[in-house]
């Protein structure tokens, strides 16, 4: 399966403030590739550099066998771009701002009518195609810009944050559509910083101040974790967190409803045991649990100083 995007030591530089450093990366064909990471960790820059919106300062770039800049005109004609914010305009209809999408993106006139009309059933918005696209739902704003960012079939899809502001429902609507396109052969690169979102990709990239710091399927990051995960259950929850607060052997405690999530340190006496015997004398149970993306992405980001 060959690479859709590949990405060799990218870099982008604001004066003396770094947003990418030195970043990897091949996405596979026909794939859903997740790029996650915190809320100003370099996702968005490294996304609009992909597609050619910003120049990098150092590295390269090649998506769908053409180099960025140098033939930036040509991938976008290739590529579907969703940006964080709304970017439609508000006060032109549904159907007025697909139909300038498409104008925009070369679709053949013949073509626009049954395209426009085969994405606005697609997407739910057919019965509404002469409201004002700013006076949409959240919802329905998301699923207006995914329909125009398709509207030209792109072989590659780039969508910053594209569930932001959207309930549950939609937000599982959206994610199916995507693996149908997916299915139909297109290619998605997703930034994300939600961890249910994280687990459905079939590739994983994670960044934190602007450096990829893990990479793999959700499984294979979940199995090289490093650490254990315990669930521990109890009225005494609060005085074994502060117990445990501190000990070098305990690299994160999270509460999850009435339980602590724990993570201790891998091999040697770091187990269930060692953690029941730093614990006796506290009413808590014990019990191993699987690790979660969220474990990988709390470990992969932890300051260098080993805060947590």
């Amino acid at each position: 399966m060959s690479d859709v995007i590949k990405v060799k030591a990218l870099t982008k530089r604001f004066g003396d403030f770094t947003a990418v450093d030195q970043v990897d990366m091949n996405i596979p064909r026909q794939s859903v590739y997740g790029f996650l990471g915190p809320n100003g960790s370099g996702k968005t820059t490294a996304i609009r550099m992909m597609c050619g919106l910003l120049e990098p300062t150092e590295g390269h770039i090649e998506v769908l066998g053409l180099k960025v800049p140098e033939q930036t005109e040509l991938i976008r004609r290739k590529v579907g771009y969703m940006t964080q914010k709304f970017s439609m305009y508000g006060d032109l209809t549904i159907l007025q701002n697909m139909q300038f999408m498409a104008r925009i993106m070369n679709v053949p006139g013949r073509e626009m009518g049954e395209r426009i009309n085969e994405l606005l059933v697609r997407f739910k918005l057919s019965t509404m195609t002469k409201r004002l696209a700013g006076s949409l739902s959240g919802g329905q704003k998301r699923r207006l810009a995914l329909a125009a960012a398709v509207i030209h079939r792109p072989q590659l899809l780039l969508l910053d944050e594209p569930t932001s502001e959207v309930d549950p429902n939609t937000r599982r609507e959206f994610w199916d559509e995507l693996f149908t396109m997916c299915e139909e052969g297109a290619t998605v690169l997703v930034t994300t910083h939600l961890m249910d979102e994280a687990e459905r990709c079939h590739h994983l990239a994670i960044i934190n101040d602007g450096k990829k710091v893990a990479d793999g399927t959700p499984e294979q990051l979940k199995s090289g974790l490093g650490a254990e995960v315990f669930l521990l259950d109890g009225p005494d929850i609060t005085p074994v967190r502060t117990r445990l607060h501190g000990l070098p052997e305990v690299l994160t405690t999270t509460r999850i409803g009435l339980s602590l999530r724990v993570m201790i340190e891998n091999g040697g006496k770091k187990n269930s045991e060692w953690l029941a015997q730093i614990l006796a004398g506290y009413k808590v149970t014990i019990e191993a649990a699987s690790p979660s993306i969220e474990d990988v992405f709390v470990m992969a980001t932890k300051d260098h100083d080993g805060k947590k």
